[in-house]
């Protein structure tokens, strides 16, 4: 069984819960604070040098780092992946994007707005930034989805679990998404596919849902 290194309201990690509980994987959950620098313990750093979550344990002494390898690799042979080279590279460039345009401003805004005790104060020399990129990602998406259902044609793949992760908490770190009426319908998509957990879903449960 796959052990998953994880904290709850992470984007990252929880865009790997979400393919887990949708590929009906099992799985041993160990919830990782990294706000108490738990990630940064010899013996985590044992198992990922670079000493981020979220961290996939395969089989004993094995492990894999950073969400988006995690989500192809549990994906492989499955639903939501691809066998079609230009289906599979369309994929692989939404993963892209989503990490150096999604991630690097919006999640940067979720953890700082959201999760971080005095973090605006902490950050205010970057929320123009923030919110200026974070909102040009959003504009791309939302024009993408206006002739899409998903991110890769009419199914949902890994290139959707990667994006809903932290857009769907923007509304939460400044972001309107008012003007983005195509990346709201396909927010209402994602949450209704079969076997969705939300971010907020406590650790027994996330391990049941996976079961």
């Amino acid at each position: 069984m796959y052990t998953l290194y994880s904290m709850q309201r992470s984007g990252n990690c929880y865009k790997v819960r979400l393919a887990l509980a949708r590929l009906r994987v099992p799985y041993e959950l160990v919830e990782i604070d990294i706000l108490k620098g738990e990630t940064h313990t010899p013996d985590f750093l044992a198992k990922n040098p670079n000493g981020q979550i979220p961290l996939l344990e395969i089989e004993p002494g094995r492990f894999l780092a950073e969400s988006n390898a995690i989500l192809w690799f549990l994906a492989e042979r499955s639903e939501l992946l691809r066998e079609d080279p230009i289906e599979r590279a369309s994929i692989l460039q939404w993963l892209f994007f989503e990490q150096h345009a999604v991630v690097p401003n919006i999640g940067a805004a979720y953890f700082w707005l959201s999760l971080v005790k005095g973090g605006r104060d902490l950050q205010r020399h970057a929320l123009d930034d923030w919110m200026e990129e974070g909102g040009r990602a959003l504009n791309v998406m939302d024009k993408h989805l206006s002739q899409s259902r998903f991110f890769c044609g009419d199914r949902y793949t890994i290139a959707d679990i990667a994006l809903y992760a932290y857009t769907h908490v923007a509304h939460e770190c400044d972001f309107d998404l008012t003007p983005f009426p195509a990346l709201r319908a396909w927010l209402a998509r994602v949450k209704a596919e079969p076997l969705h957990v939300p971010m907020d879903l406590s650790a027994p449960a996330l391990k049941t849902a996976a079961e």
